[in-house]
């Protein structure tokens, strides 16, 4: 490779959709990592993926209004393709959620530093579980292809924000309550109806005191059932690893002008 001023340049432009993909993934988005640790795993990952992507789609703009708008394209190429990580995690995440306010921990909530916020302890142990299963089936590898690949499909300054782009990030966020519920029915189901079951005892032997006796009852069944989610959560991280790049490459062409 030669080292004159259109290499760095072309670089530069590979360097900003990394970077914005980077600080979007699940973990490195997390206040806990300080900004200089993202800002060298983008350089990082660029300087590794530079020379196998295809240099004309780095071809760097002549003008400062040129070099604006593909700084605007790139940042949404980037927010997109993170957004698609995201939008996985972030649902585990609601499972947990949901799960842990159903079994009756919304009192033992936790602060989350990657997040800022209090949530529940067994949103934190699901997320922390489909982040290991990530790296076990070598997610990491397919995004890092995925990356690569994107260069191919999406030249440097190819897409801009307009409202087919807009409405499908909108169908991307919503997939998110759809992986929580997905995830998370065999536990939510039972919780309803342990819930239900009880509100009846509750009406046929009112000298019952439900309130003692059910909350045991339901943190055993919720704990148990979110085990049984958590087998569900290992099926569908395998599963979702193996057709990650088959749900990358034609969203990109998708995209693509």
């Amino acid at each position: 490779m030669s080292f004159g001023i259109e290499t760095i340049s072309s670089f530069l432009l590979v360097l900003i959709r990394i970077s914005v993909l980077v600080f979007m993934l699940p973990f490195f988005n997390s206040r806990i990592f300080p900004a200089q640790v993202k800002a060298g795993l983008a350089l990082f990952l660029s300087v590794v993926l530079f020379p196998v992507i295809n240099p004309i789609s780095v071809a760097f703009p002549p003008t400062v209004l040129e070099l604006g708008g593909i700084v605007a394209s790139e940042f949404i190429i980037g927010l997109v393709m993170g957004l698609l990580i995201q939008v996985v995690f972030e649902g585990i995440r609601l499972m947990g959620q949901v799960v842990g306010f159903e079994t009756g921990f919304a009192i033992a909530n936790v602060f989350d530093p990657q997040s800022g916020a209090q949530i529940s302890l067994l949103a934190n142990f699901s997320y922390f579980i489909s982040m290991a299963l990530f790296l076990l089936f070598n997610g990491h590898h397919v995004l890092l292809y995925a990356m690569k690949e994107s260069f191919d499909l999406l030249p440097i300054g190819a897409i801009t924000l307009d409202r087919p782009i807009a409405m499908e990030m909108i169908a991307i966020s919503g997939q998110m309550f759809v992986i929580a519920v997905k995830i998370g029915a065999p536990a939510i189901a039972a919780l309803l109806f342990t819930k239900v079951a009880f509100g009846l005892i509750s009406k046929l032997i009112p000298q019952m005191n439900v309130m003692i006796v059910a909350f045991p009852v339901q943190i055993g069944m919720g704990l148990f059932f979110f085990g049984i989610c958590l087998g569900a959560l290992l099926s569908f991280m395998q599963t979702y690893i193996g057709k990650l790049s088959h749900i990358y490459m034609p969203f990109m062409v998708r995209l693509a002008p």
